[in-house]
């Protein structure tokens, strides 16, 4: 097993390259010519199920992830099991697997809580509709009784996710502000929501609301609206059903109403037919709003998308573009004005060189602390000393108090979360003992793995069966 990096330097292509040649080596090397059993898993297959390297192999949808016991059953016995549909009740379709299935957190005191898959748009470049289809949403009561067991197990910090969470209870005839407000009447004081990612023809829907909500103290004051481009015409064959200007209504009207508010956004840089005013148009963009997290993607075209078949920007000029964008988001720094504050934080993870706890501000502003056990999953007061790029540094206060969330002690790292059914338990135990994690990321990093797009996979080559679990993630302070 390997696991590898590949930074901004490294092109797109190569990336995909490296990847479906190293899905090709696991599976027909290792697993077929060993005589095991194989099951693939996640969005990676599901968009591709007709590649000759996948015939005759199980695959379980990402809706379907529920069955991997049985799907595994079968394919031990030597069956061929395929369960790419989607989930659905009486004809109309289901967000996804149950919200309680047993799960362990990488971080005790964090909960992620998918609100619903697939989207509405129909974005040219986009892989992802592909293998998500189209909007299916939780039900509000589902996600809240979620939410409420997350805190019964010591968690202090929900991170809310999904392909769009704009578009949320647009096919159960609810919105997102009517889930938020739920969950926030279940949210103890000291523990906190962050919202994850919405296009903005759907946030423009709820502004006043959203205001109302990101105001709210147990609400981090972030938003993550992808732009994608500063140009009208690049915008419109992306297909993103808005312009430049519905977005910058979007972030003023936000920046006005939540002040301090942070607003992170994704640029393609080399979309086809993408011209030099056009992307002048997107840095100019950037230049207005000093973005202070910004995620840059070179174009690549996706094998069966609109895109693909466009007219392409040479590969030097998206190289070059990309390059004069990354320098232009590394030539301001966003959080020098605020050394000298005194903010409260919620502290919970440790920093990847193992030096800090990490914490977030009401505006989910990554600020390290000194590695005081007592701090872990604490709200703790800081005073500013030091700001970089993507972080600041605070030292607490001397006369301030460490508050507790009114909260159950979290689990054990590695205990699971919500196992009710035993049988379940010993069912899992045979597939999941040996699950190893290998990340590829071709995005930037940095100490917390900030604005990558990586694949993952996880991999288990114990006893007749080989598991694969293959899908694309999008990474934003370690998700």
């Amino acid at each position: 097993m390997f696991g590898s990096i590949l930074g901004t330097d490294f092109q797109t292509e190569k990336f995909n390259w490296i990847m479906d040649h190293y899905f090709r080596y696991m599976i027909k090397r290792k697993a077929q010519e060993q005589d095991k059993k194989v099951v693939l898993a996640g969005c990676v297959p599901q968009a591709q199920p007709r590649m000759d390297y996948l015939k005759g192999l199980s695959i379980i949808g990402v809706q379907q992830i529920d069955r991997v016991v049985e799907v595994v059953d079968e394919a031990v016995k030597g069956h061929s099991v395929r369960l790419l549909g989607q989930k659905k009740d009486n004809g109309k379709r289901l967000g996804g697997a149950r919200l309680d299935l047993p799960k362990i957190r990488k971080n005790p005191l964090i909960e992620i809580i998918s609100i619903n898959t697939g989207c509405l748009n129909a974005c040219t470049y986009c892989k992802t509709k592909h293998a998500r289809g189209d909007l299916a949403s939780y039900p509000v009561e589902e996600l809240v009784e979620r939410a409420r067991q997350s805190f019964n197990e010591g968690v202090c910090e929900i991170w809310l996710t999904s392909e769009d969470t704009g578009a949320y209870g647009k096919d159960i005839g609810t919105d997102l502000p009517t889930l938020l407000w739920k969950l926030v009447e279940v949210i103890p004081e000291g523990a906190m929501l962050r919202l994850g990612m919405t296009n903005p023809p759907y946030i423009l829907e709820h502004l006043e609301e959203m205001a109302r909500i990101l105001n709210h103290p147990r609400v981090y004051g972030f938003l993550h609206i992808p732009v994608q481009s500063g140009s009208d015409s690049v915008l419109m064959d992306m297909k993103r059903e808005y312009c430049a200007e519905d977005f910058r209504h979007v972030v003023q009207f936000l920046k006005d109403r939540v002040p301090g508010i942070t607003i992170a956004t994704d640029i393609i840089c080399g979309f086809p037919g993408e011209t030099d005013a056009d992307f002048q148009e997107t840095c100019d963009l950037v230049r207005e709003y000093r973005f202070p997290s910004l995620f840059i993607n070179q174009f690549y075209p996706r094998p069966g998308t609109p895109a693909a078949k466009m007219d392409q920007v040479p590969a030097q000029v998206k190289k070059q573009r990309t390059k004069e964008l990354s320098a232009l988001f590394h030539s301001y720094n966003p959080y020098d004005h605020k050394i000298g504050e005194t903010q409260r934080v919620l502290v919970t993870e440790e920093s990847f060189d193992t030096q800090y706890f990490v914490a977030h501000n009401k505006y989910y502003e990554q600020v390290l602390v000194p590695k005081r056990s007592e701090f872990k999953g604490k709200m703790v007061e800081v005073e500013i000393y030091e700001a970089g790029k993507h972080f600041l540094k605070g030292r607490p206060l001397k006369d301030s108090q460490v508050f507790s969330p009114s909260l159950s002690k979290p689990l054990l790292k590695g205990e699971v979360s919500g196992l009710t059914q035993v049988t379940l338990q010993e069912s899992s135990r045979c597939i999941s003992s040996a699950l190893m994690p290998v990340c590829l990321s071709s995005g930037s990093r940095t100490d917390r793995q900030e604005g990558a797009m990586a694949w993952s996979c996880w991999v288990s080559w114990d006893g007749p069966l080989v598991l694969v679990c293959g899908f694309m993630v999008e990474w934003f302070n370690g998700v």
